[in-house]
């Protein structure tokens, strides 16, 4: 069973659950890193939306609300924080990756520049 915690602020992700929506769930991808950060190195199609804009920033990434979206930052706290508002904004799914970008690298998974 979820906790309320998970509810309340996005379904927590491993990095091949992660992989999964992306690849056969049409997931979008949000980072939620400062822009150097994102431009050293993000993940395959990610979008970029700083956290200090959540949730007044969204709207301009034009996501379709129906699908999947993966939330990224450092480590995953920032994207737990930044969740709860988005799930408020009506999309259906919100997953965090948990870990962020350093468990993705952990992973041996690829970062796009």
């Amino acid at each position: 069973m979820p906790t309320l915690s998970t509810l309340m602020s996005g379904k927590g992700l491993s990095t091949t659950e992660a992989t999964i929506w992306m690849n056969r769930r049409k997931a979008a991808v949000v980072d939620l890193r400062p822009e150097a950060a994102f431009k050293a190195g993000h993940l395959p199609g990610a979008k970029h939306l700083p956290a200090d804009q959540v949730p007044a920033g969204f709207e301009k990434l034009k996501l379709d609300r129906k699908n999947p979206l993966i939330l990224v930052c450092e480590t995953g706290m920032s994207s737990r924080k930044a969740a709860s508002k988005i799930k408020n904004m009506g999309f259906a799914e919100v997953g965090v990756l948990d870990g962020g970008v350093m468990a993705w690298q952990d992973a041996a998974l690829p970062l796009v520049k």
